[in-house]
């Protein structure tokens, strides 16, 4: 049997070791963390993690647990919508009920060890040889930067993300996200509750930020919008809430090298103006697991390299240029009126579909 090691044991690893064939690999899955979190975001999931996550044999678990995202607008920071949106097709999760029904889906055959991983064995790359290495450690990967060299370690963006839980039913009215001058909002629906995040221009950490003191400077910060945000924000309480400094990775030549592979964020960490990072690390972990079940090792690395890289670095350069929109502030109003435009464009072009029929 071929050995594969995954470091790492987020939603990328957790997924590949789940998919990956017990008959033909002894995996194990080091992870420096032992037990599950307690506090996270929603997650959305596209229709392709969806398609993703049915692989997993998860996917009708995924979406007992975890309520539709069926509408939604993009608003000012005072609340007025400038576009609305209507999707059945995606499924919020909360990362928490994501990691605990991947966890359960690894067979019993694969190994587990809690070990925090600083580097891997490696000169300039790891040689071919008996063992597949997998860096699934997300953006601070400590095998990109042990393989791939200490010029791919994480790029520290200026932006802070804040987000937590409010437990108390979401009011569909407010689901959405307002964009100010500098900040951004977010409030969606989750089985518990409403989750809600924030963005904004911040030179807080990189680490050890207080969370307590951090949401009293979010309540400040936002006190002048709307009062969905503030009605939220004054539910919020620092048990139930995550700040953490926005990183990146560099963009790679190759996820690729010698006997080592990256998914998920260790290969393409972005801002999460998208909403797509934790979808892509799900279609990489299937993607890769299904190629190695199937093909020799070597051509299924360089398909699961072809496949994947483009992709996903052409959605981190996007997930960039949204959120740099998002959060933009000399340009603000000018962005503001352009939106308003298209909303209103969009609304006269639904009427005129709706007479038509």
């Amino acid at each position: 049997m071929e050995s594969i090691s995954i470091i790492g044991g987020g939603i990328a690893g957790l997924a590949l070791a789940a998919c990956l064939d017990p008959d033909r690999f002894e995996v194990t899955v080091t992870e420096k963390r032992p037990e599950l979190p307690v506090v996270g975001t929603v997650l959305a999931m596209w229709p392709n993690a969806q398609r993703a996550l049915e692989t997993v044999g998860i996917l009708d678990d995924v979406r007992r647990c975890s309520p539709a995202i069926s509408s939604g607008a993009l608003r000012d920071a005072a609340g007025t919508p400038w576009v609305s949106f209507d999707d059945e097709n995606v499924v919020g999760v909360s990362r928490i009920d994501l990691l605990r029904l991947l966890d359960a889906a690894v067979p019993d055959s694969v190994r587990r060890i809690t070990k925090r991983v600083d580097t891997v064995p490696s000169g300039a790359e790891l040689p071919s040889g008996p063992e597949l290495v997998v860096g699934a450690d997300g953006v601070h990967s400590a095998v990109r930067r042990s393989v791939w060299g200490p010029h791919t370690g994480a790029r520290l963006t200026p932006y802070l993300a804040v987000r937590g839980v409010v437990p108390v039913p979401v009011n569909p009215d407010h689901v959405g996200e307002y964009w100010g001058r500098g900040d951004l909002f977010g409030i969606g629906p989750i089985a518990t509750g409403t989750l809600w995040f924030a963005g904004y221009r911040s030179g807080l950490g990189p680490t050890g930020i207080d969370v307590a003191s951090t949401l009293e400077e979010v309540r400040l910060r936002f006190a002048g919008h709307g009062p969905a945000i503030r009605q939220v924000l004054a539910g919020a309480t620092p048990e139930l809430s995550l700040a953490q400094r926005i990183w990146r990775t560099p963009l790679l030549r190759s996820y690729v090298r010698g006997n080592a592979v990256l998914i998920g964020d260790a290969a393409h960490a972005m801002t999460p103006n998208l909403g797509r990072g934790a979808c892509e690390s799900l279609v990489d972990a299937v993607t890769l697991a299904g190629l190695l079940n199937t093909r020799p090792r070597a051509e299924a690395l360089r398909t699961y390299d072809r496949s994947r890289r483009l992709r996903t670095q052409g959605m981190s350069l996007a997930s960039s240029a949204v959120g740099r929109v998002a959060l933009a502030e000399a340009a603000q109003p000018l962005r503001d009126r352009l939106l308003a435009v298209a909303g209103r464009r969009k609304a006269r072009a639904a009427v005129v579909s709706g007479s038509s029929r």
